[in-house]
Order: C-alpha cells, then structure tokens, then sequence
C-alpha cells in the first residue's frame, strides 16, 4: 500500500483496487464468452495515465479523458493483471489501445444500471474514494457523454453516462462513512 503516512492504512486505495478487479474480471469474461445479452460497457480512462497506449491522433483528440464502448465493433480483447487491451475503430480507422486499470475513472453497464466512478488522485491531495452507483443511477456526466455506436466506439472528454435521466435511485458514496478531520 503507498501512502505518505505508514501508520495510516489506506482503505480507499484497497477499495479502489478491489473494484478496478471487479472490472478486470468482467472483461477476463468478456474475452472468454462475449458480451451477453445487451450488456455493454462504457469505460472512461486518463489518456495520460503511464502506460496508456493509444493512436497519436486519438490522444490529440483527447488529451486528459476518454471514454469507449465496448458493445458490437471491438476485437482482440485481452485483459492482464494490471491492463487491458483491445481494438476499436474510431472514424472507421482501426486502433489498437492499451489501457492500465489504474487509468480507468469511469466503468457503466446501462444494460444492467451499473457504475463505477473512481476519483483521480489530485497531487498532494489524498484520493477519495470510488463511488458506488446502482439501482437506476449512474456516474454524474462533467463535460458530456460517450458517444455510441454511431462514432465508431470515440468518446468524448467528459465524464461517463450510461444515457438514463432518472435521478430518483440511491448513490452511495463511500466517503460518507469516511471520519471527518
């Protein structure tokens, strides 16, 4: 565990690598089986995060945020213990991504109403966790949201939507139960 402080144990790092394994073991599945019924992803990722390997163009394109689809058009997923890698087409040109798990902020399966929205760490700021989003809700989208199947699996940089307006649903924030100092 990394941290400044070694008397302190770091529960939002754990929290966030334990759901970044969830998302590591949805994809492993994924891979083997394909996706099932209408189930798709909607992953969003730092594009400057060490390790991100993309298209010049793309990382142009998108400087900070990215956010893909992962539902009819990809190919040669293979998911690491630390990264994933897949193929897409963007504007009808193949590209070839590589992305840590640790790069991803956002992950949302519309089909299911699930999502996963990680903080990234702010230097010299402690991270807040990962918020868990179910039950009819998803991530707050910042900027805009991913584009579909339309785009050729292009995203915007924005935040992540699963595409529902319904905001009735329960959000809870794992900084809730977080002792204030």
């Amino acid at each position: 565990m990394n941290g400044n402080d070694t008397n302190t144990i770091q529960y939002d790092e754990l929290v966030q690598d334990a759901l970044r394994g969830v998302i590591r073991r949805l994809l492993e599945d994924v891979a083997k089986r394909g996706l099932p019924g209408a189930h798709h992803f909607y992953i969003a990722f730092q594009t400057r995060h060490p390790g991100v390997e993309m298209p010049d163009e793309l990382r142009q394109r998108y400087p900070d945020e990215m956010t893909i689809v992962l539902q009819h058009r990809f190919w040669d997923l293979k998911v690491h213990e630390d990264r994933f890698e897949v193929g897409l087409s963007f504007n009808r040109q193949p590209a070839h991504l590589v992305i840590p798990l640790a790069a991803i902020i956002g992950f949302v399966d519309p089909s299911s109403q699930f999502a996963l929205q990680f903080q990234p760490p702010e230097p010299e700021a402690p991270v807040e966790g990962p918020r868990i989003v179910t039950e009819g809700q998803h991530a707050d989208n910042q900027d805009g949201e991913p584009a579909g199947e339309d785009s050729d699996n292009a995203g915007t940089s924005g935040g992540v939507n699963g595409g529902t307006e319904d905001e009735s649903g329960k959000v809870v924030a794992l900084d809730t139960f977080r002792k204030k100092t």
